[in-house]
C-alpha cells in the first residue's frame, strides 16, 4: 500500500531537504514481499538507534536509546518517532548542523520480517491493528538480527507524558546483537559512525555500497 502524503506530514514539517541529503519520499508503497525493516545507529544530541519497521508504506520508527538486546530479560524503551519514508531505509551520512536530527547515520542491520501477531484464539493479526492495539509480534531475518521480538506500549501519551514501548526479543537468547555504537559497522557499507563522519569533513562521503560483515548474530 502506498503511503499518503499525511503520514509524511510530520517528517517532511521537520526538513529543509535543500540543506539535507534524507530523501523526501516520493516512492510509494513497497515491492509486494515480505516487509523489511532497517537499524540505524544515529549520533545525533544522544547517540541511539532507531528501529524502523515498513507498515502500510511507511517505515514506522522507534528511537532505542539502548538498542536491541539479544536477551530476553532486557526490556528496551522504544520511543517512538514519526512515520519515515521506505527510501530512508537507504540513508547512510550525515545530516547538516542545525537540521533536524543533525548527526551522523549508517545502517546498522537491515532485511524483512514477516508477522507474527496473533489474538487469542490464534488468528493472524493484521501488523498495523496488532501496532494500534498496542501489541505487535514479529519475526526479524537481517544480517545481524534473527528471530522473534515483540513490541508492547507501555504508555499511551496521556496527560502531557509521550507514548512509550519496549522492544524484546522472544525465545532463545541471540547473542551480540547489540554493539558498541561507536564501533560498530555498516551493514552496507562496513564503515562506522567515525569513517562517515570523516567523509562529509572531507567532502569525499560515498553512498553506502553492500560490504558484508559479521557483527553480532
Amino acid at each position: 500500500m502506498a503511503a499518503s502524503d499525511g503520514t509524511l506530514t510530520e517528517y517532511r514539517r521537520k526538513r529543509d531537504f535543500r540543506r539535507t541529503r534524507e530523501p523526501e519520499g516520493k516512492s510509494g508503497g513497497g515491492d509486494g514481499r515480505e516487509p523489511v525493516f532497517v537499524v540505524q545507529i544515529h549520533d545525533a544530541t544522544s547517540m541511539h538507534f532507531d528501529f524502523r519497521l515498513e507498515v502500510d508504506g511507511v517505515l514506522k520508527s522507534w528511537s532505542v536509546p539502548k538498542g536491541p538486546s539479544g536477551d530476553p530479560h532486557d526490556k528496551r524503551l522504544a520511543m517512538p518517532t514519526e512515520d519515515h519514508p521506505l527510501e530512508y531505509r537507504d540513508f547512510e551520512g550525515t545530516i547538516a548542523p542545525g537540521e533536524y536530527g543533525a548527526g551522523t547515520v549508517i545502517i546498522w542491520d537491515e532485511g524483512r520480517y514477516e508477522n507474527r501477531s496473533t489474538d487469542q484464539r490464534g488468528h493472524e493479526v493484521p501488523f498495523a491493528e496488532a501496532l494500534d492495539a498496542g501489541h505487535a509480534s514479529f519475526r526479524l531475518a537481517g544480517r545481524k538480527l534473527h528471530g522473534d521480538w515483540a513490541l508492547t506500549r507501555f504508555r499511551k501519551g496521556a496527560d502531557g507524558e509521550r507514548e512509550a514501548w519496549l522492544l524484546v526479543r522472544h525465545g532463545r537468547t541471540a547473542h551480540g546483537t547489540t554493539p558498541d555504537p561507536r564501533r560498530a559497522r555498516s551493514a552496507r557499507s562496513g564503515r562506522t559512525l567515525k569513517k562517515v563522519a570523516e567523509e562529509a569533513e572531507s567532502g569525499k562521503e560515498a553512498e553506502p555500497g553492500r560490504e558484508e560483515e559479521t557483527e553480532g548474530g
